[in-house]
């Protein structure tokens, strides 16, 4: 039900302006590319439009975080509205700047899922939004404060998107410093304005449909965008970790596992032929957001190589090397398939980039002794031209020749020891990387470590001595982890502790 009149609008312009003009703190606003945020944009744009020329001093920082992994489309949306807001600033004399935000190439979605190899993403193993999304906007945010000593954040978001918002709006409220300015709960000297948050859904929609777009893009279009998916709200500008995420949003990251299913990206494809090319993707994202197979897929050792378990097994950590690349190839056959069968304008759509596949190739040769180095050869095998890395320095002492007999050698003598070639490979490659004295400092402690983290058989005898290791410290009177012994399972119990995935805790091997 819409509760808006042209009277309430023009006095909530009135209240952007003289909020503007009281101080000289500079604001930011978040930008989806979205429903709430281009209304929120668009009434402060109105506002500040209303002013004399002279009166537009300061700046108002528009950001839109691109987590890399967007939607095709809303991705496209977005940029291009960003260009559309630079030229329209400049041209109307308006004190808006523009920005696209991304995560650290060594920290995006791929590198984490790829290189590292990070289980996709789930409610006890959230690890993409602060990566993705909230770091690239704090990390914007803490330079901005650092510059000016205080900004003011201008937000979208809106009571009626959910009882949870509701509530945690209202309650930051009752802690505002100033009138209409909420403190951030996590970064200090931030406040937030949140113009639309008494809005329903209609009133968003009644106020785009009856403003002209002041930028000069089509808010009609945005509708259409909207009728082709679910009515799910859009997915917010992430500044707190503990919002919803985007998983019943509107407009969110293709590769999402948060959700059973993509409802956004699968109503796209069922009321548009033309969005068809897009079904690769949704069913690439099913493919490895399969948790019934998720398990087997993973090594019985936690990131860091250590061992942790509850209710009588073993914690499952990062992916095999043989998923890694079967998904990187299959990734990469999706993009070249796009690129040359999809619409035009995606004709140079990287779903992955070429800064990302360097650090995924230097994370599986250098951090997981993997020198076979095969990333090189997925690449041009798929996309038919040579992997561009003018700053690549690997060893040229051992590659796929040497890597494929020291892997037929330890099958045929040890093929009851399912570790033993990754031991030798490590093994090999950590005293090859050390050729030089100056390279050798810790040697030592480096081999012992490979060797701990690779001596057992297979995850029985893993699982075995892990056992055996927990109850010698019952025996002794010990710290040990009660729940290995414990016999009804809590699900989702290996991913209770996040950053077990990096470091050993009580009761694990190390």
């Amino acid at each position: 039900m819409a509760t808006i009149t042209k009277e309430l609008v023009n006095g909530l312009m009135e209240t952007v302006r003289n909020l503007y003009l009281a101080d000289d703190i500079p604001w930011i606003i978040g930008y989806s590319g979205g429903k709430d945020s281009t209304a929120t944009l668009q009434l402060v744009w109105l506002a500040i439009q209303a002013l004399p020329f002279e009166d537009r001093k300061k700046t108002i920082h528009i950001i839109n975080t691109d987590t890399l992994v967007e939607s095709p489309v809303v991705a496209r949306w977005a940029q291009e509205s960003l260009e559309k807001m630079r030229q329209a600033a400049e041209e109307q004399g308006m004190p808006f700047v523009p920005h696209r935000l991304t995560p650290d190439y060594d920290n995006t979605f791929w590198v984490n899922f790829l290189g590292k190899g990070y289980p996709f993403p789930r409610k006890k193993f959230r690890w993409c939004t602060d990566r993705l999304k909230i770091q690239p906007v704090n990390k914007f945010v803490k330079e901005k404060i650092a510059e000016h000593g205080e900004i003011i954040m201008v937000l979208g978001t809106r009571k009626a998107e959910s009882a949870n918002r509701a509530r945690t709006m209202a309650f930051y409220e009752k802690k505002r410093v100033r009138e209409l300015l909420s403190p951030n709960p996590t970064l200090v000297n931030e406040l937030v304005f949140s113009p639309l948050s008494e809005w329903t859904d209609d009133d968003v929609w009644i106020f785009l449909m009856q403003y002209k777009n002041p930028w000069g893009y089509s808010n009609q279009e945005l509708l259409t965008l909207y009728r082709g998916a679910t009515a799910d709200n859009e997915c917010p500008l992430m500044v707190e970790k503990d919002l919803p995420s985007c998983g019943k949003s509107r407009f969110g990251c293709w590769v999402c596992t948060m959700v059973e299913s993509d409802k956004s990206m699968e109503a796209m494809i069922a009321n548009d032929n033309e969005k068809a090319w897009m079904t690769p993707l949704l069913e690439f994202r099913n493919e490895f957001g399969n948790e019934d197979k998720d398990r087997s897929r993973r090594s019985f050792r936690k990131m860091g190589g250590f061992l942790q378990g509850s209710y009588g097994q073993l914690h499952h950590g990062p992916y095999l090397k043989e998923y890694r690349e079967k998904w990187l190839r299959h990734l990469l056959e999706i993009q070249r398939e796009i690129n040359e069968t999809g619409p035009e304008e995606f004709s140079n759509l990287e779903l992955i980039t070429i800064q990302e596949l360097r650090i995924i190739r230097r994370i599986w040769v250098f951090d997981k002794h993997e020198f076979e180095d095969t990333l090189p050869g997925i690449y041009e095998e798929v996309i038919g031209k040579p992997f561009y890395d003018p700053e690549w320095i690997g060893s040229e002492t051992f590659k796929k020749e040497e890597w494929n007999i020291l892997r037929d050698v330890c099958m045929k003598m040890y093929p009851d020891e399912k570790l033993t070639f990754e031991m030798m490979y490590s093994l090999i490659d950590i005293e090859n990387r050390a050729n030089s004295l100056n390279h050798r400092k810790g040697i030592l402690d480096q081999l012992e470590d490979c060797i701990e983290r690779t001596f057992y058989a297979d995850e029985n005898d893993a699982t075995r001595y892990y056992q055996n290791r927990l109850e010698r410290k019952k025996q002794l009177g010990g710290k040990y982890d009660e729940k290995f012994f414990a016999h009804i399972q809590n699900e989702g119990e290996e991913f209770d502790e996040a950053s077990g995935e990096n470091e050993p805790s009580d009761g694990e091997q190390k």
